[in-house]
């Protein structure tokens, strides 16, 4: 009797350990309460047979004789495994250590690795990701992918087969089983559809919903539990879908409480290998011919392609008691030195700042930040990856960082004030997609200009009525000192257009105008484009990227109206909010491009995309790679 009810007991323990430890479809969980019950109620012999009627396997149960089922059953509730980790991805482009640890605590955030080849099940991985279209799944998975995975077992090309029948060709879906390894282990595969029937203004391969589904098929595992994720490519460029992946796992937290680790696995672990224990997602990419992508470049291109995103995501979801703007200028002084003192054969990034009271002639960007503990700052990166190519372009990239946005003494409501730490969003997305551009060594000039302040109150702000003599020379009448972005922007693109010497293209990226969501949407930044070529050209590199734009009205004879003043050359904010409102603030920063400046000019209004719920996305990293025709992205 004894033997017997302390293997109930052991069984049900790991029954509910998978409870904990896993997130269940609603199909899923039916079958698990039915088996919790089960074990509760009806003792261990109705263990087996409540198992082979789940629901998502019951035909391929049925097809098999009844020891293998019973084999299966009892490997898909065995506790899965858990050891060492695998190499850390970012260590060449994150932090210093001291700076990192200062700023956030990533701890439960998981390393990504992009790999050439699938590791082996036998290392530590106690689950699996496969993510697709339909048809490459259909075509993939049974024929190629199982014994390359380790997953080939006589038992366990049934219950693939079936799991793969609820996934849908035009909306996708996800799927998942726990299968029985060569070693008698239990390994969990989980399955995503990506949708097949797409518009022509989505990404060809749905990247939004491969961030959603390698979220919430690989991103729940325990601590310590690792995970290899196979993504079938279609044969489209691997830097945009590592991009995309990276934005499910966000680097930020100062959550005070470390998730536990659950598995009964660990009893025999100490308190101190517990801590050290982190997750890894190893990722490889799968042709349409069943190799993987093995090319440096690419591989290379999609780490640092990932890395920018987690890093511009981080920098956005900082809190503004932390990212101030001094802190601001120190982290990035930090990753410009540590760059430029172990990269000795390559192109230097050079540095430099405007800050506090040598801001005042720069009116708008001093006037906006000019109330603040912390004082405004231009800094000014240069890169020159031409080695000595005079046809190279040269390429300003001018970001708005608020790091936070009080609405200055136009007050935000209090409602409408939460989240205005994401107001240095097309900062961090300039920057990390500069940043990104450096380590893939761009053939290009290309300069970075951030435009730092916050947006306080107090004795020494703006006023509505002050009049602000311009970098540009042209002055503004201020209506809405909420209105702050377009300032500190229309400084930064003078100064790039009247500093930097054979310039060919500004692009100015900012989180500008909560009318952008209600013209183009939340996954689409809207640009302003002075050309149709340059136009053209933003749109192929957001459909490339994964960072999606579309073109908003450009008509500044038009609509230049908006801001006219009695006393001033221009107000900062239109008077007839109904009249193409986000263009018109892309007209206010093209109006103080130099006046000898005739080249091209961009603006991307990203606020709608720059954002996911209460996170940053990393918008923008993706959209400047593309731009700048970065190698192997």
């Amino acid at each position: 009797l004894y033997p017997s009810v302390q293997c109930w007991f052991g069984v049900y323990q790991a029954v509910l350990s998978l409870q904990h430890n896993y997130q269940f479809s609603q199909i899923e969980m039916a079958t698990f309460r039915a088996t919790r019950s089960a074990l509760l109620w009806r003792g261990f012999p109705q263990l087996l047979l409540c198992l082979s009627t789940t629901t998502r396997s019951v035909s391929a149960f049925s097809n098999l004789p009844a020891p293998q089922a019973r084999g299966v059953a009892s490997s898909m509730m065995m506790p899965p495994s858990r050891s060492g980790a695998a190499s850390s991805f970012y260590s060449s482009t994150s932090l210093h250590a001291s700076t990192a640890a200062a700023e956030a605590d990533t701890s439960n955030a998981p390393t990504l690795e992009f790999v050439s080849s699938l590791p082996s099940i036998m290392e530590d991985y106690n689950s699996t990701v496969v993510i697709g279209k339909k048809s490459s799944l259909d075509d993939l998975l049974m024929a190629k992918l199982m014994e390359p995975l380790g997953l080939q077992g006589d038992t366990n090309g049934p219950i693939v087969e079936t799991i793969l029948k609820p996934i849908g060709k035009k909306k996708g879906g996800s799927s998942s089983t726990y299968l029985s390894t060569n070693d008698n282990k239990v390994h969990k595969l989980s399955i995503g559809g990506l949708p097949s029937e797409l518009s022509r203004h989505n990404h060809p391969m749905a990247v939004h919903s491969l961030t959603r589904l390698v979220g919430s098929l690989a991103g729940t595992s325990s601590k310590g539990s690792n995970t290899r994720v196979v993504v079938l490519t279609d044969d489209h460029p691997i830097g945009p879908l590592a991009m995309a992946m990276a934005k499910a796992f966000p680097l930020f937290s100062k959550k005070s409480k470390k998730q536990a680790s659950a598995s009964s696995d660990d009893d025999d672990d100490d308190d101190d290998d517990k801590e050290d224990k982190k997750r890894t997602i190893s990722i490889v990419f799968c042709k349409s011919d069943g190799t993987m992508v093995d090319g440096a470049a690419e591989l290379k291109a999609a780490q640092v392609a990932a890395a920018g995103v987690q890093l511009a995501a981080r920098l956005v979801d900082s809190h503004p008691a932390l990212l101030t703007t001094s802190h601001y200028t120190k982290q990035i002084q930090a990753l410009i030195d540590d760059y430029n003192n172990n990269n000795e054969d390559k192109p230097k990034v050079e540095m430099k700042q405007i800050v506090g009271k040598d801001l005042e002639p720069y009116g708008g960007l001093y006037g906006v930040g000019q109330a603040a503990n912390c004082p405004p700052r231009l800094v000014v990166l240069e890169y020159d990856g031409t080695n000595g190519d005079e046809s190279a372009e040269t390429v300003a990239l001018v970001g708005k960082g608020i790091v936070y946005d009080t609405g200055g003494l136009s007050l935000k409501t209090r409602a409408g004030m939460c989240g205005m730490k994401h107001d240095m969003g097309g900062s961090a997305g300039v920057f990390a997609g500069f940043w990104s551009a450096v380590q893939l060594g761009v053939p290009k000039k290309v300069h970075c200009i951030l435009c730092l302040a916050e947006n306080a109150i107090g004795p020494d702000a703006m006023r509505n009525d002050d009049i602000l003599d311009m970098y540009s020379g042209k002055t503004v009448e201020v209506n809405n000192c909420d209105a702050e972005g377009r300032l500190v922007l229309a400084d930064g693109v003078a100064h790039a257009t009247k500093h930097i010497d054979g310039l060919d293209l500004v692009v100015d990226m900012a989180t500008l105008t909560g009318a952008q969501l209600v013209a183009t949407g939340k996954k689409h930044a809207g640009i302003l484009a002075n050309t149709e070529e340059l136009e053209d050209r933003a749109m192929a590199a957001g459909m490339h990227s994964g960072d999606l734009v579309y073109p908003l009205l450009y008509s500044p004879e038009l609509l230049m109206d908006e801001f006219k003043s009695e006393v001033a050359d221009m107000k900062n904010s239109v008077k007839d909010r109904s009249n193409a409102q986000t263009s018109c603030a892309g007209h206010f920063i093209e109006a103080h491009l130099d006046q000898d400046y005739k080249n091209g000019w961009l603006h991307v209004d990203m606020a709608g995309p720059g954002t996911l719920g209460q996170r940053g996305t990393g918008y923008g990293v993706g959209l400047v790679l593309s731009l700048l025709d970065a190698p192997g992205f």
